[in-house]
């Protein structure tokens, strides 16, 4: 058996990941008839064009044309059932041409992945729990072969910062990330500052080229969160805040422009970190919704123009298509544009984040058309930045290549006045965007990624890449109830 077979022998897995699986932050979203039908499509086509390319099923889906393959798939599979408000614009011959595949599929954008997630395997919050209790067990990727070595939880293993820097930086185009957290209380953080720290650490090693940024977790609804910012600003290179206003120790939210929501932003803006990333959308199971909408997003906007806000998920709410912008609706995509709008910060310090937001959007051409293009027409196409929320979804190259081929249908942007996808705007998203909040220089950071050792490492892996194409997440609701006992 080859390398590159070694993670899915008989090529069963597709390339691009159309499943239940959630960030742990929401239900899993049942898959509907036409998603059923766009993988047996995807795969029946998997097999006539290996037999039709001379290859193996695994060698033809670890290729560009196994990528472009599973996106036609999808195109056919939503079309057939009148969803045709966006598309993967793909060449014809994509499937059986690797040159036209990679054409479409592969692009020279730096990305910058503002939301990226890994599990510690030895952090302490596992001493919170039981003995009996196996976290993540379910997970399909607990099952590498460091899960053969001793102790009742060496399966964690597999989910670590290892395995987190082969999905992000082998097996996709991304060239810097920033580590993210979860809401959960002090004593039982998943993933600590500490241990941020050190992943990003391991990629500094490789030629100390700033990877990785690291964000700060504060609720400032639980007691020390506040206090505890002028050790983290000190002790680490904080890039951002990351606060969850819908979540709270006592099951009630917050809102930014509360007095402990002020009492944040000025914290922030006196240690001299002034991006604040916030979870807004994909509203947590057994809290007020109102905690979830926008509402406080424009206020505080107008309020500190010296701040940036950066808005997670784009106030998305799961399972609800996305149609055009209506103000009255105030919820989903639409709480974030009416803020912006009702406080006049459109192109100005709002940025909307796509993490989970796209890859949603992805089941539904006719909500991503919608979702894309208004957030571009009113947030601003300078304004919209490149998250994946993974390691929930596994290797974010999936998303990259959807996203670098769809398209919203010219009816629509007729319509709606929805500006059309370029390379100038997918670059932008892709990684521009994040760079002016972020105070990067794309050209300094292309200059030092360009051939260090994440670079000279990815192009050896890719002469022979082995990509496992499986995803984290929880994907049914056991599942996911299993995870939030110890999210929070």
């Amino acid at each position: 058996m080859t390398r590159q077979q070694d993670r899915d022998p008989e090529g069963r897995r597709l390339p691009v990941k159309l499943d239940t699986t959630s960030n742990g932050e929401f239900a899993p979203v049942p898959l509907a008839p036409e998603h059923h039908y766009a993988n047996r499509l995807a795969s029946e086509w998997a097999d006539k064009n290996a037999r039709r390319c001379g290859v193996s099923r695994r060698e033809f889906l670890v290729s560009a044309c196994g990528a472009a393959s599973t996106l036609m798939a999808m195109n056919s599979a939503y079309a057939a059932v009148g969803k045709s408000g966006g598309f993967f614009a793909l060449a014809p011959e994509a499937d059986l041409d690797q040159g036209v595949a990679e054409a479409s599929l592969e692009g020279g954008e730096f990305i910058f992945d503002v939301q990226g997630h890994f599990v510690n395997p030895n952090g302490d919050w596992l001493k919170q729990l039981p003995a009996s209790r196996r976290p993540l067990s379910w997970s399909p990727k607990a099952g590498c072969v460091l899960a053969d070595q001793p102790g009742a939880r060496s399966y964690l293993r597999c989910l670590g910062p290892d395995e987190f820097i082969k999905d992000v930086f082998k097996d996709s185009d991304t060239d810097m990330i920033v580590l993210s957290f979860v809401p959960s209380r002090r004593d039982a953080e998943p993933l600590t500052i500490e241990e941020a720290a050190a992943t990003a650490e391991i990629v500094e090693r490789m030629d100390g080229t700033h990877r990785m940024l690291l964000h700060g977790r504060v609720n400032p609804n639980q007691a020390g969160d506040l206090d505890g910012m002028d050790e983290l600003a000190e002790r680490y290179p904080i890039a951002a805040w990351k606060t969850y206003t819908q979540w709270g120790p006592n099951g009630k939210g917050y809102f930014l422009d509360e007095d402990i929501g002020l009492a944040f932003i000025e914290k922030a803006r006196k240690l001299g970190v002034k991006n604040i990333a916030i979870h807004k959308g994909l509203p947590f199971s057994g809290y007020p919704y109102r905690y979830s909408l926008c509402d406080d997003i424009g206020r505080v906007a107008r309020q500190y123009p010296d701040v940036n806000f950066l808005v997670y998920h784009s106030g998305l709410v799961p399972g609800q298509p996305e149609g055009p912008y209506n103000a009255a609706r105030n919820e989903g995509i639409d709480s974030l544009i009416r803020t912006v709008l009702e406080n006049d910060v459109a192109n100005a310090n709002v940025y909307a984040e796509l993490g989970s937001t796209w890859r949603l959007l992805m089941r539904d051409p006719n909500s991503a058309a919608h979702g894309l293009g208004k957030l571009l027409k009113y947030v601003g196409e300078n304004n919209v930045l490149w998250g994946t929320d993974s390691i929930w979804y596994g290797s974010p190259q999936d998303q990259i290549q959807a996203f670098r081929t769809f398209q919203i249908a010219e009816a629509l942007r007729e319509q709606h006045g929805y500006p059309e996808i370029t390379a100038q705007i997918r670059a932008g998203v892709f990684g521009r965007n994040a760079m002016k909040p972020y105070g990067i220089s794309e050209a300094e950071m292309r200059l030092r990624t360009r051939d260090d050792r994440v670079a000279r490492e990815r192009l050896a892996y890719r002469e022979q890449p082995n990509p496992h194409f499986r995803t984290y997440g929880p994907k049914t609701n056991e599942e996911f109830l299993n995870l939030r006992q110890w999210g929070g």
